[in-house]
């Protein structure tokens, strides 16, 4: 419990106390854009390895390296928990852009963070709102802003992190309508650092495995077509594969 305490008074005490910090960005984004784009990013990996370190999770990369770092790409990961987020963004390289559920945007300081992040909201209750965010990801993409979705749609339940929801194929438009690389991401365990142990953080070991990229026009046109359900595979046999782990 102690540890539950202690990341909630950093993610309060930070959205209070970053007030100035957000009023400097905004005046940093007036005169550079990229430069505040890269100083945000920063500083929010920054308190997200805090976080992370406060957990006590023994965190694991595997294939880091295999993250073109000269293009914008779409990060594809399978989500058991609310650390998926922290878990991933702390590896960003550059500019990245999560797709959030559209309830987290009237949420002060933490929505105002999140849209310096290039992060859209998804209103999964509208079809034309959801497509509506789907084509700026898209513009996002083309103007070198890496995006990160978690296809299926909300935070996987089920008892085995195998038994993964079917991935959204509109998510990947994103993908075949710029070409850009998707990097499947296979997360191993995060549920036990605290949904499975509610309200607890635990300690526990976590596998982050980043695949190799998938070239939409190196695909066939039926793999192209399903390209959901072809990522999905290449992360469900990632996920096989660090069981052991």
């Amino acid at each position: 419990m102690f540890r539950f305490i202690i990341v909630c008074i950093i993610v309060i005490g930070y959205l209070i106390l970053s007030i100035p910090i957000l009023i400097g960005e905004w005046f940093v984004g007036k005169q550079n854009k990229r430069k505040k784009d890269i100083s945000s990013l920063r500083i929010i990996q920054a308190v997200f390895r805090l976080i992370l370190k406060v957990t006590g999770a023994d965190i694991t990369i595997i294939g880091h390296e295999r993250v073109p770092k000269d293009q914008a790409v779409l990060y594809i990961g399978n989500h058991r928990s609310y650390f998926d987020i922290l878990l991933t963004y702390v590896l960003c390289p550059d500019t990245t852009g999560y797709i959030a559920k559209k309830e987290m945007e009237p949420i002060p300081l933490l929505s105002n963070w999140m849209k310096y992040l290039h992060c859209l909201f998804l209103d999964r209750k509208d079809i034309k709102e959801g497509l509506k965010t789907i084509l700026t990801a898209i513009d996002e993409i083309k103007k070198g802003v890496s995006i990160c979705i978690f296809p299926e749609g909300t935070r996987n339940k089920h008892d085995s992190e195998l038994e993964m929801l079917p991935f959204h194929e509109g998510s990947f438009k994103i993908a075949t309508k710029t070409n850009c690389p998707v990097i499947p991401i296979a997360i191993h365990n995060s549920a036990e650092i605290f949904e499975a142990h509610l309200p607890k953080i635990h300690p526990c070991r976590v596998v982050v495995e980043y695949g190799e990229p998938i070239y939409p026009e190196q695909l066939s046109k039926d793999e192209k077509k399903h390209l959901g359900s072809y990522t999905r595979n290449v992360i469900l046999e990632m996920l096989k594969k660090n069981q052991h782990l």
